[in-house]
């Protein structure tokens, strides 16, 4: 007897599970500094530029065909992939990154998940109260993360029992499945993550300026900063890179998620205005909130000769550092850090568990699992898989797993998948599938940016990321001699990883034929 597929059980559902996939800690963090770091309003240029001829394109790619290969009952890039082009016997083998990918960034992502749930109860319960500067700040993190023994921490196992509830949480979610935990998580969280950040935002943007010798320092003009263009910047192929690499983070196009999720749809599900709703989610959560919180906040305390260094100093300075001093100095900090730091831990609950699906659904595709064997499996695997990130963290380890799988596998990914799409599959076909059961007739021209200017650009960025940035990354020119065999046993450990996907996708697929002859 077949196996009954998963469903989801509304379309509210499923818009919110993918705008919760894409909305997560980089809409909060990494934007802002992207932002900053890159000509303030000029880079919002590209950005959208990207959005609209990079973006858009690939939802809808990945919408369309996640759902065409759920009728084959495949959930994952393998076998969707197969599905777009059965002729070819390696093609799902490069399915193999859309599992391979999303698995990596699980295993250094949902340690960091963790933190923002652990400062969510610091700022309850007054921990970190006495720290007044970035320094006793950045000492306070590092002490949490065990780099460092301080005064406020001797020891990681505080943070080591933050990962493993944050851990439990997400199995515990996972093992629900579809409709009873991703969904009910989803439209629980989503609403909350929102209002959170509103009102994080409302209480950023009204703040008076903090030194009434400098009332110009306020945040306001700090929107300003963000959104007022330096043109000049835009003749900078980094800034049009950072621009197109940060719309395939925040959408999560490119990681195999989406096809996914959209594999669990019905044959006469609507994806365009789905697709488009979700991303439109996502891009309010990014674009309103995310850009009226931290640079806006900065820009009031420290002025805007201190706005680009402190961007400077990374996403994760930003989001603990910075803003936990910026939150003690304004009225009712408790309640607002909580609401900043639970918020972020909102956001990275609904990506975390996306990011463990595809792998969970293989295992019941391809090796016909029942759902609770297969998340306990991916759970046991991922939390061994887990311990570098935590225990090596000082010693590059989490970012050589954010190269390989958060950049690289991203932009290779969308590069494959929008040639099998549009050019294999067919882009007269796929149009034609793509509005089957449609809500949203797509202007036309979209048939030609999907065909033509979404692959061109998906080049164009993974050339130029690849020499400028690929090379001096792969051939370890910044890394510390000392950490260097940690690198290297973590490619080590990658290389080992993907070969076995690879060997267990050959193995679902002998016993496919298999079962196929008798």
């Amino acid at each position: 007897m077949a196996k009954q597929r998963h469903s989801w059980g509304s379309k509210l559902g499923v818009i919110l599970a993918v705008a919760g996939s894409a909305v997560g800690l980089g809409n909060f963090l990494r934007f802002p500094v992207q932002a900053a770091q890159n000509g303030g309003g000029a880079f919002m240029i590209p950005y959208f530029i990207s959005l609209l001829l990079l973006g858009i394109p690939l939802m809808w790619i990945e919408w369309t065909a996640g759902r065409y290969g759920g009728g084959f009952e495949h959930s994952t890039a393998p076998g969707i992939f197969h599905s777009l082009w059965e002729k070819n016997r390696f093609i799902k083998y490069f399915g193999v990154i859309g599992i391979f990918g999303p698995t990596v960034i699980f295993i250094y992502y949902i340690y960091i998940e963790s933190w923002t749930l652990a400062y969510s109860v610091f700022v309850a319960i007054g921990k970190y109260s006495s720290c007044a500067d970035q320094a006793s700040l950045v000492n306070f993190l590092q002490g949490f993360q065990g780099l460092a023994r301080n005064e406020y921490f001797n020891s990681i196992g505080l943070a080591y029992i933050f990962f493993l509830v944050t851990f439990l949480i997400n199995i515990v979610i996972l093992y629900h499945g579809i409709k009873s935990g991703i969904e009910r998580l989803c439209k629980i969280a989503m609403p909350i993550l929102f209002i959170f950040a509103a009102l994080v935002a409302i209480r950023v943007l009204t703040l008076p300026a903090p030194d009434p010798a400098k009332p110009e320092w306020n945040a306001v003009n700090g929107l300003g900063f963000l959104w007022n263009p330096d043109f000049s910047v835009l003749t900078h192929s980094k800034v049009w890179l950072a621009a197109a690499g940060q719309i395939l983070f925040t959408l999560s196009v490119g990681i195999g998620v989406i096809l996914t999720y959209a594999s669990y749809l019905k044959k006469a599900d609507d994806v365009t205005l789905s697709g488009l709703t979700a991303a439109s989610t996502n891009e309010f959560a990014e674009v309103i909130l995310g850009g009226s919180i931290v640079i806006p906040a900065a820009f009031a305390f420290f002025g805007p000769q201190s706005v680009v260094e402190v961007a400077k100093q990374g996403s994760f300075n930003l989001g603990f550092v910075t803003m936990p001093l910026i939150l003690v100095k304004i009225p009712l900090a408790a309640l607002f850090g909580f609401f900043w730091f639970f918020m972020l831990f909102l956001a990275g609950l609904t990506s975390s568990v996306s990011l463990a699906l595809p792998a969970i659904a293989f295992l019941e595709d391809e090796f016909n699992l029942k759902r609770e064997k297969a998340v306990f499996i991916f759970g046991a695997i991922c939390f061994l898989l887990c311990q570098p990130a935590i225990f090596f963290l000082g010693n590059g380890v989490v970012d050589e797993l954010d190269f390989w799988g958060g950049t690289l596998c991203l932009v290779l990914f969308a590069t494959v998948e929008v040639v099998l799409f549009s050019w294999v599959f067919g882009i007269d076909k796929a149009w034609e599938h793509m509005h089957h059961g449609a809500m949203l007739k797509v202007p036309k021209i979209y048939k030609y940016i999907i065909k033509y200017v979404t692959p061109l650009f998906l080049f164009f960025i993974l050339g130029f990321w690849f020499i400028q940035e690929g090379i001096p990354v792969i051939a370890m020119e910044n890394v510390s001699d000392v950490n260097k065999p940690y690198v290297l046993a973590t490619r080590l450990g990658l290389l080992a990883l993907f070969g076995i996907l690879c060997i267990l996708v050959k193995i679902a697929w002998r016993r496919r034929r298999m079962r196929t002859y008798h």
